[in-house]
């Protein structure tokens, strides 16, 4: 016989008799528990359900209020292409992703040639790393993007321009509505995701890495435009081809597209950008994939 076993202490006697405890008073138990259980679930939830209706709410009047404003935009637009439908999705399509991104990227080139503002360099994830960052170097960057969005962006465009008309595009003058573009957006971020997962992982394998996807990792402490800065057939698999796939399921109107690409735009730049800037989602993991 154990110790346990043969105690007669006061303590092994409640402990005994808590474990021959009636089955009754389990079930009591086992019934509160889940009382409390639900009672907690439950307020979470409805706090959980009036604070997303808050902000649906908030969101839709920002929406309504503003929609006369996003609508004559479109509209402008719309008119200057004449309700060109191919116009609006090549070239339309084309200068709003060109605009978006250097938009984003020249104040990320300025912080990188002149280390200005200063108390941004704070935030530099690779300390010492491109501050400042070879001309030479970055002239190249600048050369091979330019390429991609052009000699190689244009025709592939044009390429998913017919795979569009086969699934059926939207290109009125009217724009969707704001739950639609919200629920559009889940598709797309979910759809880009398994899609660039699979392609980047693709380029791993060690004869594509080698001969493709190896340039994009010439830099290891990458700056906001290397994002774009790959191989011709990767800009396409990779760059290209992922964030078109949720706008193709959906069937989506173009300047809900353009609302997308612009998203994703500023998401890889940021994520190639070597800054964790505050209030923006954390790049460092990219940016030590990088350095492998």
């Amino acid at each position: 016989m154990s110790y346990a076993e043969g105690s007669c202490s006061p303590l092994h006697r409640v402990g005994a008799a808590q474990a021959i405890a009636p089955p009754q008073s389990k079930i009591v138990r086992f019934i509160d528990s889940i009382r409390k259980s639900v009672f907690i679930i439950g307020s979470a939830l409805i706090v959980f359900i009036a604070f997303r209706n808050s902000v649906t709410w908030h969101c839709q009047q920002f929406w309504g209020a503003s929609g006369d404003f996003w609508q004559a935009q479109w509209g402008k637009i719309y008119d200057w292409f004449e309700g060109d439908v191919f116009n609006i999705n090549i070239w339309g399509t084309f200068f709003w992703i060109f605009g978006v991104f250097w938009f984003v990227n020249l104040f990320l080139i300025l912080l990188d040639v002149t280390g200005k503002p200063e108390f941004l360099l704070q935030y530099k994830i690779q300390d010492a790393k491109n501050i400042p960052v070879d001309k030479k170097r970055l002239r190249s960057a600048v050369l091979r993007v330019l390429f991609n969005q052009t000699v190689v962006g244009i025709p592939v465009q044009v390429l998913l321009y017919q795979l569009f008309k086969l699934r059926g595009i939207i290109c009125t003058r009217e724009l969707p509505t704001f739950s639609w573009v919200l629920c559009e957006l889940l598709v797309f971020i979910l759809a880009e995701e398994v899609g660039f997962y699979y392609s980047h992982r693709l380029m791993h394998h060690p004869y594509l890495y080698k001969h493709i996807h190896k340039i994009h990792h010439e830099w290891t402490a990458p700056i906001g435009i290397i994002g774009l800065y790959a191989h011709p057939l990767e800009h396409a698999m990779s760059n290209i081809f992922p964030g078109f796939l949720g706008p193709f399921i959906m069937g989506s109107h173009v300047a809900t597209c353009w609302l997308w690409y612009a998203l994703a735009l500023a998401s890889t730049s940021n994520a190639h950008s070597g800054y964790h800037f505050p209030f923006l989602p954390s790049p460092e993991a990219h940016d030590f994939h990088h350095v492998k």
